[in-house]
């Protein structure tokens, strides 16, 4: 028996010095990214405004926001919040639909059993989407309720009283920058739906090429349209030109029509082709639209598209330590890190802009050069593990910032709907006012928002599960979204070579 506990013993040693001599040690089981990426995608059940259909899953939530749009004659019912609060705020909305299609486009075939939730998820933004690009002629409704209203009360959404003032942009009031972004997310999804709804898909296709044109057409900021009911939330900070690219890259990808690729050509150096940026999200997509762009190089050797392969190079050579031009910033543990307020936004959508470089390249058996320094597909997916795996727990406090996920996550989370008595638990209204001693509460938040990704530790690795400290706490659609896609592709590469 100590002969076989020995051997047992220098068994596991052995197993464990060449887990960590191997590049391809992983911290999880390719069941353990099925189960984030499951959860992942279940976050976005939590986060549904309207009637809640009959296979919902997260059965703390109710019906909510039934007459949105009707004081104004229009049905703008559906949709998501977009984070802790009860608001329907456009342009994070559809970016975030963008990043979910995105995600199935390249990964949709490392997800087969969550396939169909991932596009009911996107299915529920677009409908939404749909609804407020078509329902009156040179108008694109882009937000439901005052924010500032919004944020003085703490109610969880199916008690909502505060006023869902419906805002929109016009041919008089222009907003490029939510419309181009609503047209880059029915675009994407439209590749999304093309072969399992093509019905649905063209519909998609169609409504995005229109708004695109009302986008073009009629150029100006949102933020200067609509002012304090957009800004400091989702103000425009980079302007409407990347959108406008962006957009119609995605309509160009979906379409293969050529006076997209025309446009592109066109007007790619007045709307940030030649600008290296160093972060994606919901308000800058320009390092986004130049990997999307560099697919077409790749694979056809466009020449006009060989600046977008170019500056995609710049960005990935921008993360990767050791490279000539590095100059991102990471906590001591290893996450990268961008900003003091909900950070985990760009790690999840560096990510996968990792990650789908890394495909493209592999695909034509290419690499980045960085100086001296020759960087692989494999260099850009370990680089991806090593972020994903730190938002699931491998990180200095064995934290998993994946509400749900593991055995310690957040319990404090600055989601209204998930601290407040469920509606099912607590029948009776509970008032914009009253809601705030659950806010102030110490005891954990009594529903479980399942696979919500909040804002993430500091720069030192800290993190303080607070519910008033929404800056950590605060979970988003769109860092959520970014995510499934790398999920669903470690799910089935769990140690890529």
């Amino acid at each position: 028996m100590a002969s076989a506990a020995t051997f047992s013993l220098v068994t596991q040693v052995l197993c464990l010095s060449l887990c960590f001599l191997s590049l391809g040690c992983s911290a999880f089981t390719a069941e353990d990214y099925s189960d984030a990426l499951d959860k992942s995608i279940l976050f976005f059940e939590g986060q549904r405004s309207g009637k809640l259909p009959s296979n919902q899953r997260l059965n703390w939530r109710g019906n909510s926001g039934l007459s949105d749009g009707s004081s104004y004659h229009v049905d703008l019912v559906g949709g998501y919040y977009d984070a802790g609060d009860n608001v329907k705020f456009g342009l994070p909305m559809a970016f975030t639909t963008t990043l979910l299609a995105w995600s199935v486009i390249e990964f949709g075939s490392s997800m087969p059993n969550q396939i169909d939730n991932a596009k009911a998820a996107i299915r529920w933004s677009t409908d939404y989407l749909l609804k407020a690009a078509t329902t009156t002629p040179g108008t694109l409704y882009v937000q439901v309720a005052d924010p500032n209203m919004d944020h003085h009360c703490w109610e969880r959404p199916e008690d909502m009283d505060t006023p869902r003032t419906v805002y929109k942009v016009s041919t008089q009031n222009p907003g490029s920058d939510v419309a181009a972004e609503t047209a880059a997310a029915l675009a994407a999804a439209s590749i999304v739906f093309k072969d399992s709804d093509p019905s649905y898909s063209g519909k998609l296709l169609h409504t995005a090429m229109k708004v695109f044109d009302f986008a073009d057409k009629y150029r100006g900021s949102y933020s200067d349209s609509l002012g304090s009911v957009v800004c400091p939330f989702y103000c425009s900070y980079s302007g409407y030109q990347d959108e406008l690219l962006w957009g119609a890259s995605w309509i160009h990808r979906a379409s293969e029509n050529s006076s997209y690729l025309s446009y592109i050509k066109s007007n790619g150096h007045t709307l940030g082709a030649d600008d290296d940026d160093y972060s994606f999200s919901w308000d800058d997509k320009r390092a986004g639209t130049k990997v999307l762009l560099s697919k077409s190089f790749l694979e056809t050797n466009t020449e006009e598209f060989q600046i977008y392969k170019a500056h995609s190079d710049n960005y990935i050579c921008s993360l990767i330590p050791g490279s000539s031009s590095f100059q991102a910033q990471y906590t001591p543990g290893g996450l990268l890190y961008k900003a003091s307020e909900s950070n985990l936004q760009y790690v999840t959508s560096t990510t996968l802009l990792l990650l789908v470089y890394a495909k493209y390249l592999s695909s034509n058996s290419l690499a980045v050069t960085c100086g001296s320094l020759a960087i692989t597909g494999e260099t850009l997916i370990a680089q991806a593990k090593k972020q994903v795996d730190y938002i699931l727990g491998d990180n200095p406090a064995k934290m998993s910032y994946m509400v749900g996920f593991g055995k310690k996550y957040p319990q404090h989370v600055h989601h209204r709907g998930s601290s407040v008595p469920s509606v099912h638990d607590h029948p009776n209204p509970i008032p914009c006012n009253d809601g705030f001693q659950y806010f102030h509460s110490g005891s954990p938040n009594p529903n479980v928002l399942v696979g919500a990704i909040v804002g993430g530790p500091d720069n030192k690795d800290n993190f303080a599960d607070d519910r008033n400290n929404y800056q950590q706490s605060e979970p988003a659609t769109y860092i959520n979204a970014p995510f499934v896609g790398a999920l669903a592709f470690f799910s089935s590469n769990t140690n890529p070579k």
